[in-house]
């Protein structure tokens, strides 16, 4: 409703959130699932894990088992699922912003929601919760 204060995050969330972002700068590693290397869904299983939840391992299967949440509704640690690139998966942070493993010879970074290429290749959101 307009005017409604943004839920504040969970305490998951929050955590999730602090741990992908102290993770930027970790080199992208097709398979990767360690602070030696990430990809997009590995960056995700590790955050989590890390925080005694756990996830399927695939993108595909994150977003499948994991009840979806709105863009309105958006809340640190949410889990954001793109279709460009294929099976795509970041954490968010709030304010637009989110943490993901972009592809080979990249790093793990931070990316803007707002982007025209994460706003066309967007497929939905989830959110994690405490097991």
């Amino acid at each position: 409703m307009p005017g409604m204060p943004e839920p504040s995050p969970s305490a998951l969330g929050s955590r999730a959130a602090a741990k992908a972002r102290s993770l930027v700068g970790v080199p992208y590693r097709y398979g990767g699932q360690d602070p030696q290397g990430f990809d997009c869904s590995g960056l995700v299983w590790y955050v989590f894990k890390s925080l005694a939840v756990d996830l399927p391992r695939q993108a595909g299967l994150q977003r499948d088992r994991l009840p979806a949440v709105s863009l309105a509704n958006l809340q640190p640690g949410d889990l954001l699922f793109f279709a460009t690139p294929a099976d795509h998966v970041g954490i968010y942070l709030g304010g637009g912003e989110f943490v993901h493993a972009p592809r080979t010879g990249k790093s793990v970074s931070i990316a803007h929601l707002d982007s025209p290429f994460f706003e066309l290749g967007f497929a939905g959101a989830a959110r994690v919760t405490p097991p």
